[in-house]
């Protein structure tokens, strides 16, 4: 009963942002590892909180307040990092999910934790505080450091200082909860209804950039490609430019560049189908020769080189957000 009542309010508010997410672009299986990541983040922040209380001689409210609150967001953002070094994490939007989902697993292992290690005259309200105040500030807290961190990964030269405020940010609020500015009830109400709100709020504008990313890019690739495939590719300027690099580059390169070009455009195109495809509620395009193409892509851009890519940054410009498209369109075949 005490399980369910700490972390019932989690599946509830797991099951929000999952209605949230209207692209559906969060994957059940990451969603698994991050439960399991976030689990075994408690059991390595309650060594290392025990460690740093001895070697500090700090007592339980000193550990709770100033050192808890920075080695547990530090290990759950752990996997926010790798997921997005592994291009698995998009917009704010599975960011969020897959940062609340760590905290989440966190929550629930250390509520097991407090279950067997606290004295049975607990009532109901203690597990009702921490499932609705505690379990979600710990989701809520790496929910938001991911959302700031996958926002300054798409900006070029915001990763450093998104990923430094976003940890800061999550550090203090996990600090000033531990500390009881506020009674507890206070606080767990005040949680309860103001994470929602910004989760809203967030999720409402990941959407607005997805559509105006779609949008925006969308009809512009049709078109070129259907210029390269008719021929008039030449009469376009991306293809003046091209030929502007005639005389930098080997007539080999050019034709890998130009290669490189219709293959993006074309894996581009379909990773953006299968986007709004999914938002509508229909089931994404399965083809047979899309692995064989995205290896063909890295092969090109390998021959073409770093100095060939960069000189077609003008046409494509391969940061985070477009590998990330390419890897989503892998992972559906």
């Amino acid at each position: 009963m005490e399980i369910a009542l700490s972390f019932f309010p989690v599946l509830l508010f797991m099951a929000f942002l999952f209605q949230l997410d209207s692209f559906k672009l969060v994957r059940i299986k990451v969603v698994i590892l991050c439960l399991l990541c976030g689990i075994l983040s408690t059991a390595a922040g309650y060594f290392l909180n025990t460690f740093l209380g001895k070697w500090f001689a700090a007592d339980f409210q000193f550990l709770s307040r100033y050192i808890a609150p920075f080695t547990e967001e530090i290990l759950k953002s752990l996997l926010v990092f790798y997921l997005i070094s592994k291009k698995k994490i998009g917009f704010a939007i599975d960011a969020a999910i897959y940062g609340f989902a760590i905290g989440a697993g966190f929550s629930l292992a250390e509520n097991i934790w407090y279950l067997l290690n606290t004295p049975p005259e607990f009532n109901a309200l203690i597990w009702i505080i921490r499932g609705f105040g505690t379990a979600v500030m710990h989701g809520g807290c790496t929910a938001l450091f991911a959302v700031l961190l996958i926002s300054g990964v798409n900006r070029p030269g915001k990763r450093l200082p998104a990923a430094v405020s976003g940890l800061l940010l999550a550090i203090f609020l996990h600090g000033a909860f531990n500390a009881f500015l506020f009674s507890p009830i206070v606080q767990t109400i005040f949680i309860s209804i103001s994470l929602p709100v910004v989760m809203a709020i967030v999720f409402r504008q990941s959407n607005e950039k997805l559509q105006r990313w779609l949008e925006i890019e969308f009809f512009s690739e049709i078109e070129l490609l259907n210029m390269i495939r008719k021929g008039e590719f030449t009469t376009t300027k991306a293809g003046q430019f091209l030929i502007s690099l005639k005389d930098r580059f080997a007539p080999e390169i050019i034709v890998d560049m130009y290669c490189y070009i219709s293959l993006y455009m074309e894996l581009s195109i379909k990773a953006k189908r299968n986007l709004m495809l999914r938002e509508n509620g229909f089931p994404v395009i399965m083809e047979e020769d899309i692995q064989s193409k995205l290896a063909e892509l890295s092969q090109l851009r390998k021959q073409i080189g770093k100095v060939g890519e960069l000189s077609l940054a003008p046409l494509i410009r391969l940061n985070y957000r477009n590998l990330w498209k390419l890897t989503q369109l892998g992972n559906n075949q």
